[in-house]
């Protein structure tokens, strides 16, 4: 794993070189190529990732080598920007929770979810005119694929208690970088099905949610969370146990052991004997 941290250029150059092969409108690989060359670009990505994940631990890697504005660093990293991102988080929380309400009582939606199914048939459908609803194959083999299974019976309540708890995340400041987070991914998921309506302005919110994770839900109950949870590479104090003391060399455990400086007298510092 640690030789991959110099493969990061060689993995980036190959990574990009495969993408500007199937993006460009000119030349393009054609069936069962385009699926090696889609396949070896994901490879590459992945393992430009790893590569660059071991690279944090470079004795350089937290040199600042373009500083960002001020202003953006105080966006995302004070708490008192949290009473910019209080009214942000309330507008696409309630977005969300009203939407996953009117889904849970909707019996198209919870049972059998019917309502789901023929919105992934429309947004898979490709017309005889005019282009379909979904730009990307990958994506519409994809609903294809839930069609297919029957999946619409338990993804349909999964999407509908899913926006609920993003909205209610969001409103209350519950973990709101991982509900923002859902709610960014559930607004791309109905962008790649072609649905536009207030998924853009919900999405970029949510972005900016996410990078604002540490203050975003400071007016909320991450004020009170996230010290106590802290994060994967600092733990928190719900987490942290205290570490036993390792006994002097030359006594018992558990035995007391002046430690601090002392005179000949047995007196404590700074004081005379008589």
């Amino acid at each position: 794993m640690a030789k991959l941290q110099g493969l990061a250029i060689p993995l980036g150059v190959l990574a990009t070189a495969l993408l500007v092969w199937l993006a460009n409108p000119w030349v393009q690989p054609t069936g069962d190529l385009r699926q090696i060359v889609t396949v070896a670009f994901w490879a590459a990505s992945i393992l430009l990732l790893l590569a660059l994940f071991q690279a944090r631990k470079h004795p350089d890697a937290k040199d600042v080598e373009i500083e960002g504005p001020a202003f953006a660093r105080f966006l995302f990293s004070n708490s008192r920007a949290g009473l910019l991102w209080l009214p942000i988080r309330l507008f696409v929380g309630f977005a969300w929770l009203d939407g996953g309400l009117h889904k849970l009582g909707d019996p198209a939606w919870m049972q059998g979810g019917t309502a789901l199914r023929s919105y992934w048939e429309r947004a898979a459908a490709i017309p005889e005119v005019g282009r379909p609803a979904i730009s990307f194959e990958w994506y519409r083999d994809f609903l294809n694929t839930l069609l297919a299974g029957n999946a619409e019976t338990w993804f349909a309540p999964l999407v509908t208690f899913g926006e609920i708890a993003v909205g209610l995340g969001l409103i209350v400041g519950l973990l709101t970088g991982v509900a923002a987070f859902f709610g960014a991914l559930m607004n791309m998921s109905f962008l790649l099905a072609g649905s536009a309506s207030t998924n853009p302005v919900l999405f970029t919110l949510a972005i900016g949610l996410i990078l604002a994770w540490r203050v975003a839900g400071y007016y909320g109950f991450d004020r009170y969370v996230l010290p106590r949870l802290g994060t994967p590479w600092r733990p928190g104090a719900l987490f942290l146990r205290a570490k036993p003391r390792m006994p002097v060399p030359g006594t018992s455990p558990g035995s007391r052991t002046d430690t601090g400086p002392s005179s000949s007298t047995g007196t404590s510092p700074g004081v005379s004997a008589a």
